[in-house]
């Protein structure tokens, strides 16, 4: 070993900390009763990374700048209690011939190296990661190892249904091994339900089975059939996880949860229906920590990038994005505001839910036990000065006018409409008692939108579609015969499915003057769409068609959430 150095010393000679800062922190030290290193964090004088490397070099350890578990030491994880291993910022790395290699945050700590060589009866060779390192390393390798509800089952069928639901719920998901079966078996139902990137989990009684459903890439599948009799206990838990009243079960509910699952944290959203069968529900995953997608994310080309970014740049008007539910317009309105998002623009949004948090935007919830409607919300948003205002969504005609009236009074409006196409939603807003000069004056563009699944990487291939298939999408006379396709042949990486992820595809209809000229005359919206497409417009459908032939979506997908314009 080498000389024994002070963690002081190190830091100074080798890392560069200045003396001064040192000398802070240890005339502060005997009050605080921590360590060097940890004032010395605190105080941001250095990094979890320089402390890691200058504790690894004091003792003369090996410091690690990422960690990755082995096979050989996987089955440690199922011993080790995922607390133990956060508690301690310990990790086991791989077991070889008697030795057991393990990471952790603080070398000095002997007691979890010391209850982990008594657990394995091996001799612990130790290495330092930061504590950051260390807890990615954990929540991967447990998320991987997370059990799945089928196991559960069994487990379930051996009791009787009124034992069923009892507990607590744990602060994290993956550690709840010692939770009762019924507790087990919904944390597990979420937690496999985020592996694999579902969207909803559907519980659903008929008469004499319980069926359990994922939504993956806006398709449900079934994934289990819990037996019958703790149909009651489920959606009891359930609805304690999310303050519902659980004596009440003819009327619907509406809750909401939080979950940590692998370190990230999970809003669940929950909807109870009551139905012959008894009552089902429906809970909505939504994912706190991810990031909000860019204009560049969501699936548009250049050229439609270019047109949407000079239109969300003008100074008022109004921006709509159609399309059904599920099919991401607030993903898309999100990605503008993003865009826009600058110290210089006051942005305020009235949604219903709010699905994301946006740094630097003004939030509000649409309440309508209080009368917060979007409307009402609309009209307050107003007296707040704001540059920029986003719309959940025009229901109705009072929205549609104070959103009209807005962006003729100077302001960017975005929002979302419930239309098929484009078009249509110039025609409904004077369904909806807008008078067809302000909506011409007013709306600037309007965004179809639908969401199609993506070819997994892993197991496209080309192949040549039949010519019943392209006469079904009206390819016959546009393509050469023997033109080729992908489609995924299905592989352990898509549950064999071929396809993973999804893309946008898109229908950009630019108000002009001879668009606002049909409007006027009061047209109807197949005239303004054909008029559109005569001057270059993509319809949703040539849209899919260039990404089925790039190779990004199969040509069922595009057909599949296209028929309405067949």
């Amino acid at each position: 070993m080498n000389d024994w150095k002070l963690l002081g010393e190190i830091l100074q000679q080798d890392y560069g900390v200045a003396e001064a800062k040192i000398a802070e922190a240890l005339a502060a030290q005997p009050d605080s009763g921590r360590r060097l290193g940890e004032m010395l964090l605190a105080a941001k004088a250095i990094s979890a990374d320089t402390l890691a490397k200058a504790l690894a070099d004091q003792l003369d350890l090996p410091y690690l700048e990422t960690v990755a578990g082995d096979p050989s030491a996987s089955e440690l994880l199922e011993q080790v209690p995922i607390s133990f291993a956060k508690d301690y910022k310990i990790f086991p790395l791989h077991r070889r011939d008697g030795r057991l290699r393990v990471a952790v945050a603080d070398p000095f700590d002997s007691r979890p190296l010391n209850d982990l060589a008594a657990l394995t009866r091996e001799l612990i060779e130790v290495n330092v990661a930061t504590p950051e390192e260390i807890l990615r390393a954990i929540n991967r390798s447990y998320e991987d190892r997370a059990g799945e509800a089928h196991s559960l089952v069994e487990d379930i069928e051996g009791q009787a249904a009124e034992d069923l639901a009892h507990g607590l719920e744990p602060a994290d998901l993956l550690d709840a091994s010692d939770e009762a079966p019924i507790i087990r078996f919904v944390n597990s139902l979420i937690t496999q339900a985020y592996k694999e990137r579902a969207s909803d989990i559907h519980i659903e009684p008929f008469e004499d089975v319980l069926i359990v459903r994922y939504r993956i890439d806006g398709i449900l599948y079934e994934v289990l059939r819990p037996p019958h009799k703790a149909q009651a206990s489920v959606i009891s838990r359930i609805k304690i996880m999310a303050n519902l009243n659980i004596a009440e079960k003819r009327l619907p509910q509406d809750g909401r949860f939080r979950v940590r699952i692998a370190g990230k944290d999970l809003d669940v959203r929950v909807s109870t229906l009551p139905t012959a069968f008894g009552e089902r529900v429906v809970m909505r995953l939504l994912e706190q920590t991810s990031n909000v997608l860019t204009l560049e994310d969501v699936g548009m080309g250049p050229d439609m990038l270019k047109q949407v970014n000079a239109m969300i740049q003008k100074p008022h008007g109004i921006f709509l994005v159609t399309g059904p539910t599920g099919s991401g317009k607030t993903t898309s309105l999100y990605a503008a505001l993003t865009r826009l998002n600058s110290r210089e623009k006051n942005i305020i949004t009235v949604e219903d839910p709010i699905e994301y948090q946006l740094a630097g935007v003004g939030q509000i919830q649409v309440n309508p036990k209080i009368d917060l409607t979007f409307a009402a919300g609309l009209r307050s948003i107003l007296r707040q000065d704001p540059d920029i205002i986003m719309v959940g969504e025009i229901r109705d005609g009072e929205t549609a006018e104070i959103a009209v009236q807005s962006a003729l009074t100077g302001h960017m409006v975005f929002s979302t409409l419930h239309t098929n196409d484009a078009a249509g939603a110039l025609t409904r807003l004077v369904e909806m008692g807008i008078e067809p000069f302000l909506a011409a004056s007013s709306i600037v563009g309007i965004l179809a939108q639908r969401l199609v699944r993506r070819i997994c990487p892993d197991c496209k291939e080309p192949f040549v579609p039949s010519p019943e298939m392209l006469a079904e999408m009206g390819l016959e006379k546009r393509l050469p015969p023997g033109t080729s396709f992908y489609q995924g042949r299905g592989c352990s990486k898509c549950m064999d499915i071929g396809y993973r992820g999804r893309t946008g595809i898109y229908e950009l209809l630019t108000v002009d003057d001879q668009v606002r000229d049909l409007l006027l005359q009061n047209k109807d919206s197949a005239s303004i769409k054909n008029s559109a497409i005569s001057r270059g417009m993509l319809t949703l459908r040539d849209y899919g068609l260039e990404k089925a032939l790039s190779g990004e979506t199969t040509i069922e997908e595009v057909l599949r959430v296209t028929q309405e314009e067949a």
